[in-house]
C-alpha cells in the first residue's frame, strides 16, 4: 500500500522543494495545494473583484481556501492504492490542529489509518529572517500581502503540532534552513522510507 506524506509549514520554509526533491528519488506523486488551486482562484477573486494574486487575505480564506484543500485530498485519495506514494504540499494548519480530521478524509475512500500510513514531515525555518529572505527570493506577486502585513505574517510562523492520532514516529519535524537542501532531503527521505 502506498504511503500519504503531508509536508506541512509555513510559506517560504521549502515544502515543496523539501517534497520534489525527494519525489524525484523515489515513486512519488507531489501534489501542491498552491498550484492545484491556482487556476480556479485566479478566477474566483476576479469574479469578486479582488485581486487575482492575493493568496492571503481574509476575502481569499472565505472565498478559495477550503476549496484549495478540497481539491488537493480529492486529488491525494484519489491516488490512495495506486504504486506510487503521494506527497501532499500545503499549510494545513488548521486541519493539523483538529484530531477527526485525516480520519474524516480517508473515510471518503472507505479506508482507515490502520490501512494507509500516513506520514507528516513538518518543515520550518530558523528564523524569520530567512523566511523572508527565501520568500522575496520567490519574486512571486502571491507574495505581497506577506511583505505588506510582514509582523502578522511572522507571527503565523511559530512551532506546529499535529493533533492526528498518529505515532510519534510518523511526525517529523524538520529545520531547512541550509540552503543545500539535500541534508534535510536525505533525512526525510530516511524518516519516510527507512533503510529501503
Amino acid at each position: 500500500m502506498n504511503q500519504l506524506v503531508f509536508f506541512l509549514g509555513p510559506a517560504g520554509a521549502g515544502k515543496t522543494t523539501l517534497a520534489k526533491a525527494v519525489a524525484s528519488r523515489r515513486k512519488a506523486a507531489v501534489l501542491d495545494m498552491d498550484i492545484l488551486l491556482r487556476p480556479a482562484a485566479d478566477v474566483i477573486m476576479q469574479m469578486h473583484g479582488l485581486d487575482p494574486a492575493d493568496r492571503d487575505s481574509a476575502e481569499y480564506k472565505r472565498l478559495c481556501r477550503d476549496l484549495g484543500y478540497r481539491i488537493t485530498m480529492d486529488a491525494a485519495l484519489d491516488n490512495m492504492g495506486l504504486d506510487c506514494d503521494v506527497f501532499v504540499v500545503g499549510p494545513f494548519t488548521k486541519e493539523a490542529a483538529e484530531p477527526d480530521w485525516i480520519g474524516g478524509e480517508l473515510a471518503r475512500i472507505g479506508r482507515t489509518l490502520e490501512e494507509i500510513e500516513v506520514k507528516v514531515v513538518l518543515v520550518s525555518l530558523g528564523n524569520s529572517g530567512l523566511y523572508r529572505e527565501r520568500i522575496e527570493g520567490r519574486h512571486s506577486p502571491l507574495d505581497a500581502w506577506k511583505f505588506q502585513n510582514w509582523e502578522m505574517f511572522r507571527a503565523s510562523l511559530g512551532s506546529r503540532t499535529i493533533a492526528w492520532p498518529l505515532p510519534a514516529d510518523n511526525i517529523l519535524q524538520i529545520d531547512n534552513s541550509d540552503p543545500d537542501v539535500r541534508t534535510a532531503a536525505a533525512a526525510v527521505e530516511r524518516f519516510i522510507y527507512g533503510s529501503q
